[in-house]
């Protein structure tokens, strides 16, 4: 660990040398970070970043983005995890250096795929876009000759044509390649090769050189992956951040025994999300799913409270019943339940599936179920599941909007919200056990539910932690965000 550096910085700091390193808060990440960190901070730094952008995105779906709630809900997560929330003189050093060290370890994450590269770039889109509004007009300007760009602020009247008549207001002289997000808006006026734009639309060109200077950036990263990949620490660490989860694990201890097989159906239609209605519906037809679907339905009914004894009887009954006799069960399909339940094997008791984890790895193929419905589903055919589940039609078009934008999450929390009647659930989804536990509440009146007598046995002990492959969140609370640390990096930090 070599912070022999980082003490020299902060005392030349102190001391007014013109070699700070970073001069504004705001700025293009245009230079990687060359200190050296301990693996701690570096976890901890990209795990308040994935808070960060997740509160962006869900924030930017909730709210309008010039609203005062949107704006003071992002100042207030910024404060919370210690990242630059205004353009401030002299004392936020450290909250410039981690928000330029985490930006290049997200970077490293997600550039890895395309659609990767396209979440990280709009949720980093949206965060500069609020931080630059928020500068005033003089760090504006320092903001601007601290990246080089300049717009030339010009005074211009009647350009003869017949709106622009007896105006007279300050506008930037810019190439036509500057302005082409303001073009469809149609506000720019176009003379001579050149664009002309108002002042007060000077954040949209900022931003356009700002998507262009990521961009750009993402795909040279890319590039550059081979080399991170030769390393056997760095690597692993990376994917855990692409397919990271932050919250509750919702292993078997804590829920075991809170429910009973006999209301399994009766839950499926009032709490278990999307996914895993479709997975149950799909086993109670089939009597039958492939491994993808076990795996993922299995560690869900794990979560939600059944013990193995309970899960092997589960199976077996719905198994049998097709064309699985119970000897091949229990020489087969007994073995990998008892697996997920730490039993068998390495001894790992395995934890549920997170969201991203499910929308990010193994795709279903033909006569598959498992993935996510909102993620994995043609259109049409998610769209006629939602009818058939008495989504309203406004419903319907609105997880249709969310599905085409790619907010599949935030899709699964509408869905949420239109099937219990309620207008803002007060919470992140990113969890199917915790879209279970949040239903549960509410159909409660907000009271836990209460544990049903176990007659299978006593609860499961968990032996062993499991590096998951899983991302970013919320917990099961009101709360946007938990101080949950990140499943499965925390194991892989400490492991010897």
């Amino acid at each position: 660990m070599e912070f022999s550096s980082r003490a020299r910085q902060r005392h030349l700091r102190l001391a007014g040398d013109k070699r700070e390193p970073y001069p504004h808060s705001l700025q293009f990440y245009q230079e990687p970070p060359t200190e050296t960190i301990s693996l701690n901070e570096f976890e901890s730094f990209a795990v308040d970043r994935l808070r960060l952008l997740k509160v962006v995105e869900n924030l930017g779906v909730s709210y309008v983005k010039s609203g005062d709630a949107y704006k003071s809900k992002l100042e207030a997560e910024l404060r919370k995890l210690k990242f630059p929330y205004r353009a401030l003189a002299e004392d936020d050093y450290d909250a410039r250096r981690k928000d330029h060290i985490s930006h290049f370890i997200l970077r490293l994450a997600y550039c890895q795929s395309e659609e990767l590269r396209r979440w990280f770039l709009q949720q980093e889109m949206d965060l500069f876009r609020y931080r630059f509004n928020e500068l005033t007009d003089s760090l504006r300007q320092k903001f601007l000759d601290h990246v080089n760009l300049s717009f030339e602020a010009l005074l211009l009247r009647c350009f003869a044509v017949p709106w622009f008549d007896l105006l007279i207001f300050p506008l930037s002289q810019v190439g036509l390649a500057d302005a082409v997000d303001l073009f469809r808006a149609r506000r720019v006026f176009i003379k001579d090769g050149f664009a002309f734009v108002p002042l007060k639309d000077l954040d949209a060109l900022v931003l356009n050189n700002y998507r262009k200077t990521l961009s750009k950036a993402l795909a040279l990263t890319a590039r550059s992956l081979p080399s991170v990949q030769s390393d056997e620490r760095l690597q692993p660490l990376l994917n855990h951040l692409s397919h990271s989860y932050i919250g509750p694990d919702y292993s078997v201890q804590k829920n075991t025994g809170k429910i009973s097989l006999e209301h399994i159906d009766a839950l499926s239609v009032k709490s278990f999300p999307l996914c895993m209605r479709q997975l149950h519906k799909a086993l109670r037809e089939n009597h039958h799913l492939r491994h993808g679907g076990r795996m993922q339905y299995g560690l869900f009914l794990k979560g939600i409270g059944l013990t193995l004894e309970q899960a092997l009887e589960f199976w077996k009954k719905e198994f049998i019943r097709g064309k699985v006799d119970a000897d091949k069960f229990d020489k087969g399909y007994a073995y990998s339940i008892r697996h997920n339940y730490g039993k068998e094997g390495k001894r790992t008791d395995y934890t549920p599936y997170s969201c991203m984890k499910i929308i990010m790895s193994n795709p279903p193929s033909q006569g598959d179920y498992h993935g996510c419905p909102f993620r994995h589903s043609d259109p049409e055919l998610l769209k006629q599941k939602l009818q058939s589940y008495k989504v309203p039609p406004s419903g319907v078009t609105q997880l249709l909007e969310l599905v085409k934008g790619m907010h599949y999450q935030l899709a699964c929390q509408k869905y949420f919200e239109l099937t219990h009647d309620v207008d803002d659930v007060g919470f992140s989804l990113n969890h199917p056990n915790q879209y279970f536990a949040e239903s549960q509440r509410i159909l409660s009146g907000g009271k836990e539910v209460k544990k049903e007598p176990s007659h299978l046995g006593n609860s499961q002990q968990k032996n062993n932690s499991q590096e998951s492959v899983n991302s970013n969140s919320a917990s099961t609370s009101s709360s946007m965000t938990t101080d949950a640390e990140l499943e499965g990096l925390e194991a892989y930090f400490t492991e010897d």
